[in-house]
């Protein structure tokens, strides 16, 4: 993004996080165009604040927006705000929490073999749990019944 000139907005994480997460990024990236960002409040926004927040977006000029609310919450307000945000968004998760610092990522043999979740859940089980085992299995079934249908429907047509 710093190479191409693009203006960014961070939206997600904690007031403090954000201000960690900008210095951190402005010191890997020398140059980087950070244009705003915004800790939204743990409670839904109401229209008119939603409409500022946009607004907000908007005026910046950013034309990228990483989105960092966590999963399925950034995906939501991702969908929703499609055709209102005139940036690209990118839903990244927990991405500002384990750059600001805030959260240990897994060692590195555990990131290097796809096992990054496993540590997660064993840092959050609570609230990642559900998640990962429920509906991360049911995600994988419907996979697999979309990825078969096709087959059954040449064979019998």
């Amino acid at each position: 993004a710093s190479e191409l000139g693009s203006a960014m907005f961070l939206y997600g994480g904690s007031p403090g996080t954000l201000q960690r997460l900008e210095q951190c990024i402005r010191t890997e990236f020398a140059g980087i165009n950070i244009v705003g960002s915004y800790s939204p409040p743990l409670r839904p926004l109401s229209a008119e604040e939603d409409e500022a927040v946009v607004r907000m977006i908007n005026q910046s000029g950013a034309g990228i927006m990483w989105v960092g609310l966590g999963c399925p919450k950034q995906e939501s307000w991702m969908q929703a705000h499609r055709g209102r945000v005139n940036a690209v968004m990118l839903g990244v998760g927990a991405a500002f929490d384990f750059h600001a610092g805030d959260v240990k990522r897994a060692p590195q043999w555990m990131q290097k073999s796809g096992l990054e979740w496993l540590h997660r859940l064993f840092q959050d089980p609570r609230r990642l749990a559900s998640r990962y085992l429920v509906t991360n299995s049911l995600f994988i079934l419907a996979l697999l019944q979309a990825s078969l249908l096709p087959r059954r429907r040449l064979r019998d047509g």
